[in-house]
């Protein structure tokens, strides 16, 4: 399974972000991340993982899981619908299934950086100066978990930690961008 994770520093925490989405936030990146994460022309990716860490007001830390599957209940033009239910449906001290395969749960970045770990992933941080993408082993795309941040970046006193680090190129790509660049990387190795 692909897994990533995208933390957006001010993305809103709960589901009263109204329809100016950009200033919410910059929640409009979190659904063009979304779509990127999950969709090819006329389908759905059947083996993605995609965790989405919002630090922004109300209620930080949210920790919102999506897991592609065939039920899934979402669409292109439905991505905005599907974040703010999840973010409507939060249950205090529990992680909750909104709908099948679309959890919700409160959770810092750095716990389910832990928790991934401790599962024996391998967690890659995308960044300009880290090793380039084409020179990344299969076994590392088949075991890792890569991290992207939104335009203003991951939290500094977290960055200390990673030492691995992954760069898809000398630019700078908008992180919907980065998703779709590193999902061809996988698909041209066929993982």
């Amino acid at each position: 399974m692909r897994e990533f994770i995208y933390f957006s520093q001010k993305a809103r925490t709960s589901g009263n972000f109204g329809d100016d989405v950009m200033k919410a936030g910059r929640m409009d990146i979190v659904f063009n991340v979304v779509i990127a994460s999950f969709f090819l022309s006329h389908k759905l990716r059947e083996n993605v993982k995609l965790h989405l860490i919002f630090n922004g007001p109300p209620n930080p830390p949210m920790h919102l899981e999506l897991i592609s599957n065939p039920d899934m209940p979402i669409s292109k033009k439905d991505v905005g619908g599907l974040i703010k239910r999840m973010l409507y449906k939060y249950k205090e001290g529990r992680k909750n299934e909104v709908y099948p395969g679309c959890f919700i749960e409160k959770k810092s970045f750095s716990k389910v950086i832990d928790e991934l770990e401790n599962e024996g992933k391998k967690i890659f941080v995308l960044d300009m100066k880290g090793k380039f993408i084409r020179d990344l082993e299969n076994k590392d795309f088949e075991h890792g978990v890569f991290v992207l941040g939104d335009h203003e970046g991951l939290p500094r006193k977290e960055m200390k930690k990673f030492k691995d680090t992954v760069s898809i190129g000398k630019k700078v790509y908008f992180a919907s961008h980065t998703l779709v660049i590193m999902h061809h990387e996988m698909d041209v190795r066929g993982l």
